[in-house]
């Protein structure tokens, strides 16, 4: 059952814990950095359509290579699968909540605890992404990257999450030993 060390399979109730907590931590990080990002820096609380949301949004410049910027997103990840149909928000929000429960379900019977603390962040991120999209129908991006004039797509701690638990699910893969679960 056990293999020493970051690759040994944890308990079921482990599992279940730590998958729990870590998307917890997640998803409160992102809605706080959203909260204050729309309320105190750049105030666009009313929605992607409230005032101050124009599309030329502002920004704050806090280094030569990153801002804080304000990107209503109506797709997934780059803007993809964005539309101006009224359920798009619903199909989105229906897609990344049938993935979470996926990723949940894998892991059920025991992962390690890199595992687990990846599908943690998959599962937190997407809820904090699936609860702009009831509030607003879009989701709220705001850090940008930047480099000789080239720009990142805007992201959130959200997508952050989802991005860094991929690759941890990548990298357990690849360092777990060869065993069906």
């Amino acid at each position: 059952m056990a293999v020493v060390g970051a690759a040994a399979v944890l308990p079921r109730a482990q599992v279940m814990r730590l998958i729990g907590l870590v998307a917890l931590v997640a998803f409160i990080l992102d809605q706080a950095s959203k909260q204050w990002v729309l309320s105190a820096v750049l105030p666009c609380l009313s929605g992607p359509t409230g005032p101050g949301c124009a599309v030329n949004s502002p920004f704050i410049e806090l280094t030569s290579f990153f801002n804080i910027v304000m990107v209503w997103n109506f797709g997934v990840s780059f803007g993809l699968f964005a539309s101006g149909a009224d359920l798009m928000p619903y199909v989105l929000i229906a897609v990344s909540l049938l993935i979470s429960g996926l990723l949940v379900a894998w892991v059920w019977r025991g992962a390690t605890r890199l595992a687990a603390l990846a599908v943690g962040m998959v599962v937190g991120g997407a809820m904090g992404n699936v609860i702009d999209r009831l509030r607003f129908g879009a989701v709220a991006d705001f850090l940008d990257f930047h480099l000789a004039g080239w720009h990142w797509p805007a992201f959130n701690v959200a997508d952050a999450c989802i991005v860094v638990g991929v690759g941890l699910l990548l990298l357990d893969g690849l360092l777990s030993p060869s065993q069906p679960r």
